[in-house]
């Protein structure tokens, strides 16, 4: 039984061998086999015989002559906008959660979401609470510091005053020593008297250097006082700020998104007050593979078709990311498109196309498209002469009409019906239709 088996899977192979490899050879063996049997055909045969024999006959002809019968068109280039087809959603300018800084109770009536909001307006309210009292508080610091520095400046002019004195003392002093001094030398007068002459002068020092600590003391008073000034400030400027956080107004014009924090809500820091969104200009928002960034440039035109409407819209690409999702591969582009009637709403699906150069493609039904053995993505065409090539093809755009291929020549002639029968370098008995474009 293996034996057997392995007689017929060789018979297979052989059979598969003769019709897909030497097809042609094969073919023209049949034909040939084909047509000494139709020689020896009795005359007494039937009409439908010799008809089935006449038609059999009339098609291994062609295919004796080494030329199968394939269906062309010929094409020529035509030159297309060649846009870039993205499929993005829209996205708000701008979306602001705007939240409290400070804990209290909102006092503040709620605004209803969908209403429109200037920049500035006031959404939240809060309870000043004791805040109030610890302003003034910090500002009577500053009014004390204040007095206790004008306190200090004008005691360093007494203390200055005291200076001068005591360097006058000192000089008196020094001038009675050196009289009570020359008076003992020449005897006129006693050593008592020249004693309390140096005692003088050593007190009149010391009131000096006490007069100059006065001085220093003075000065130091004030700058005691400058900083007690600046930090009562500071804690001014604190509850200042601590009062302006009780009010939360909206960054910038735009739709309430959320109702504001209801009456008598108790606020913390980072506790939503409201969400205000700017939807005009909007943003539609895709990502282009990386095969297709360069043909994307800033500023170019755009138009997009939303999924819940029939008209289209227009606007710029302000946008093209330049580093790419780890992910996905691709890079961000941002379309600014005007919105003054708010009909466009944030999160709509949108199928966007952007203008990019123009090329010159041709327009082909999508089964000419095959394979050559490589796996490569192409076209079979036809020569004047009828002989076989493939050419590989790049698909630019699909439409219902067909698809737009690049990378071909202005002209040539495509095998439409029968281009997976043939291969290249095979001479083929070609039948052309009219091109359709």
């Amino acid at each position: 039984m293996r034996i057997v088996s392995i007689v017929l899977a060789l018979l297979v192979a052989a059979g598969l061998y003769l019709w897909v490899i030497e097809r042609d050879s094969t073919k023209a063996f049949i034909a040939a086999q084909t047509a000494s049997s139709d020689e020896d055909t009795p005359q007494g045969d039937t009409d439908t015989d010799i008809a089935e024999s006449v038609s059999q006959t009339s098609e291994t002809d062609a295919v004796a002559d080494g030329a199968i019968k394939v269906l062309a068109r010929k094409s020529i280039a035509r030159e297309i906008d060649s846009a870039v087809i993205l499929r993005g959603q829209t996205e708000a300018a701008r979306e602001v959660e705007a939240r409290a800084e400070t804990t209290s109770t909102v006092i503040s009536p709620p605004l209803r979401k969908g209403a429109f909001v200037e920049e500035g307006q006031l959404l939240c309210r809060l309870d000043p609470g004791t805040r109030d009292s610890t302003l003034a508080e910090m500002r009577a610091r500053v009014a004390e510091a204040v007095s206790r520095k004008v306190e200090a400046e004008s005691r360093i002019p007494e203390a200055e005053s005291r200076v001068a004195e005591a360097i006058a003392r000192l000089d008196e002093a020094r001038v009675n020593e050196n009289a009570a001094s020359r008076l003992s030398e020449g005897g006129f007068a006693s050593e008592t008297r020249v004693k309390n002459a140096q005692a003088s002068y050593a007190a009149a020092e010391a009131a000096l250097e006490g007069a100059r600590s006065g001085v220093t003391a003075a000065k130091a008073g004030m700058q005691s006082a400058d900083a007690t000034i600046q930090s009562a400030s500071a804690a001014v400027a604190s509850a200042e700020k601590e009062l302006s956080r009780l009010e939360v107004r909206a960054p910038f014009a735009g739709l309430l998104e959320s109702d504001t924090a209801e009456l008598g809500s108790l606020l913390q820091p980072g506790s939503l007050c409201a969400t205000v969104i700017q939807l005009d200009p909007i943003k539609l928002v895709a990502y282009v593979p990386e095969t297709e960034v360069n043909r994307v440039s800033l500023g170019a035109m755009a138009r997009a078709r939303l999924a819940a409407g029939n008209e289209d819209i227009a606007g710029k690409v302000t946008f093209l990311s330049r580093a790419a999702d780890e992910t996905t591969r691709t890079f961000r582009v941002e379309i600014e498109v005007p919105n003054p009637d708010l009909t466009i709403r944030d999160g709509q699906t949108a199928e966007i196309s952007i203008s990019a150069a123009g090329e010159r493609a041709h327009l082909l039904p999508p089964s000419a498209l095959t394979l050559n053995e490589e796996g490569t993505i192409g076209l079979r065409t036809v020569s004047d002469a009828g002989v076989v090539d493939f050419v590989p093809v790049n698909v630019l755009r699909d439409t219902a009409q067909g698809v737009w291929l690049t990378g071909l020549p202005d002209t040539l002639n495509v095998i439409v019906v029968g281009q997976e029968f043939v291969t290249a370098g095979v001479t083929v008995a070609a039948t052309y239709q009219e091109q359709t474009q």
